[in-house]
């Protein structure tokens, strides 16, 4: 046990249970709010549902509404800073 508990392996740690956290709330998101993944076998039985309210529900979610209108930069006032010219 003492082998795998050093100071260097800490960063691995974070770095495999942040990958896990992030796999298990995709999962977990899919799994309860997906319209096509049908966990319950009465759902399954219904076959296929032609509910796009729903999917596009499902397909617009929060952060992409928040980032829809925005420009894709890392750093806007960086950019802003090297791209306009100085008087």
């Amino acid at each position: 046990m003492g082998r795998w508990i050093k100071p260097e392996v800490f960063p691995i740690f974070g770095a495999v249970g942040t990958v896990v956290g992030i796999c298990s709330m995709q999962l977990i998101r899919n799994i309860t709010t997906n319209p096509e993944v049908r966990v319950t076998k009465q759902n399954r039985a219904a076959g296929i549902l032609d509910n796009f309210s729903e999917g596009e529900k499902y397909a617009q979610h929060g952060l992409r509404k928040y980032v829809r209108g925005r420009r894709p930069e890392v750093m806007p006032n960086v950019n802003k800073y090297f791209t306009t010219e100085k008087q």
